[in-house]
């Protein structure tokens, strides 16, 4: 497969400067709305904020990756060096698969970008995905929109300092935070009286992140931090059920329809409340008992907190893992049973970025050939007949029923059955079946935190994925 990126990324590694050159050690937060419909999308800027301590690395600043739906790069207006970058997706860009926005519907969403505070004037440089691009090449980027920021005008630089209104308390702290990727967990729908479980839920989860590979072997390479964040009424938002709470964060299930996708449309109050402690990554824990969560790149998690039947809580930690996964390691959804949203998420014939899932059966073209041994058939062979039958019955299920969860356990013995086979335990290949899609898209191993809810840590290829982006905040 051409990768049509080559110049794009290489070419920005040898501008890189010193930081000391063209930063100060504080954070440039720039706030903006996204606009648009399905096809069209504009950004306009809101404001520019002075934060505390830069948190990410000092000696990488350029993402060289190549993951994301959006890119930004950062410029010295004087010299045009390139002095940041990064990658990083929305919930606009996922809004703009759904139903809604094929029908023509206009919507606003505001969204943030962190880098190092300048020095000197910055031009900021907002790229998107083309999605129109030659069959079998990987999408590109187009800018849509830059601006130039004057970091020493008072009347564009907001350095209000903001006292925080919520405790923090550190979970694991393993350095200093130049050299360290730091998490913050913020807690939604907890009030003043769930606080205790709050503590409790921090802790519980950042040991279950810690218990998979390969994050149990960089343990050393994190932070965690969480702050007691208190709302007015205990439990979020679940439109579907007209259940309505009012919370801090504003986390919701139901979004775009789909009755598990937790997200939240509240960015300025999660940057307000996260502007306190230095994080690179936000998890946002929710205290509620329906199954969901959700993850987006370089965004934010969601993870629900309260199992709605005793012996099913191992389903809040996969749900935290998976979904960080999106958000940390930019990797895509692997399995392709359960109901989504999205009209088009992968366009017809195009590579999808995320590293984790493609649409090539061709040995030599295969992003992950590196980690195929020779012998392994590609495309690989399965009982993917029989892994879907049972998966379409499973589906008929309603997940809200009360009697759900004793009528799934057949089906999930019977499917781990299949992705148990000993021929393909821990081999990398091309499993057809990901992305939301049963056909023409593969993934790279047979079972992983990605694909199903069985007690497996990443394949390889996520693993490596999530490796190289530890490599880039640790630096």
């Amino acid at each position: 497969m051409k990768n049509i990126f080559l110049i794009f990324f290489t070419a920005s590694v040898s501008l890189a400067q010193t930081y000391d050159t063209y930063f100060v050690n504080t954070t440039m937060r720039v706030d903006y709305y996204h606009i648009g419909t399905k096809g069209q999308e504009q950004i306009t800027l809101d404001k520019v904020y002075e934060e505390n301590a830069w948190p990410g690395s000092k000696e990488i600043l350029l993402d060289t990756l190549n993951l994301g739906d959006n890119f930004i790069k950062v410029y010295d207006q004087q010299t045009n060096a390139l002095l940041y970058s990064r990658g990083y997706s929305t919930v606009f860009g996922e809004w703009q698969t759904t139903e809604e926005a094929l029908k023509g519907k206009w919507k606003t969403f505001h969204e943030t970008m962190r880098l190092p505070f300048p020095k000197n004037n910055v031009k900021i440089s907002f790229f998107r995905r083309d999605k129109f691009v030659a069959a079998g090449e990987m999408m590109g980027f187009r800018e849509i929109f830059s601006t130039v920021i004057d970091p020493n005008d008072s009347t564009v630089i907001n350095r209000e300092k903001r006292e925080s209104k919520f405790a923090m308390f550190d979970v694991m702290i393993n350095g200093p935070i130049e050299k360290k990727v730091d998490i913050l967990i913020l807690g939604d729908g907890y009030a003043k009286e769930d606080i205790e479980k709050f503590r409790k839920d921090a802790k519980h989860f950042t040991g279950q992140l810690f218990s998979y590979q390969p994050f149990k072997k960089h343990k050393k390479d994190f932070n965690v931090r969480a702050m007691e964040v208190i709302s007015d009424n205990s439990g979020i938002d679940m439109p579907d059920q007209k259940i309505w709470k009012h919370t801090a964060l504003g986390t919701a299930y139901n979004t775009f329809g789909s009755a598990r996708y937790v997200l939240t449309e509240e960015n300025r109050a999660i940057r307000d409340i996260a502007d306190a402690a230095p994080y690179d990554f936000i998890t946002i824990l929710v205290n509620d008992n329906r199954y969901g969560g959700g993850g987006i790149f370089n965004l934010y998690t969601t993870c629900f907190t309260k199992s709605a039947k005793p012996g099913q809580e191992w389903e809040m930690d996969y749900v935290y893992v998976h979904e960080f996964g999106h958000c940390f390691g930019g990797l895509g959804d692997e399995y392709y049973s359960s109901q989504v949203s999205y009209v088009d998420f992968y366009p017809k014939s195009v590579e999808p970025w995320e590293p984790n899932v493609t649409r090539t059966n061709q040995r030599e073209n295969l992003k992950w050939r590196s980690f195929v041994l020779s012998n392994t058939p590609i495309p690989t062979p399965w009982q993917k007949a029989k892994y879907d039958s049972i998966e379409t019955l499973r589906g008929k299920l309603d997940r809200l029923a009360s009697d759900y969860y004793d009528k799934r356990e057949g089906f999930l013995k019977t499917t781990n059955d299949v992705l148990n086979d000993p021929r393909w335990k821990g081999i990398v290949g091309a499993f057809e079946g990901s992305g939301y899609s049963s056909k023409d898209l593969y993934r790279p191993a047979i079972d992983c935190k990605m694909f199903s809810l069985n007690p497996v840590d990443f394949d390889p290829v996520c693993a490596a994925a999530i490796e190289r982006m530890i490599e880039m905040y640790i630096r």
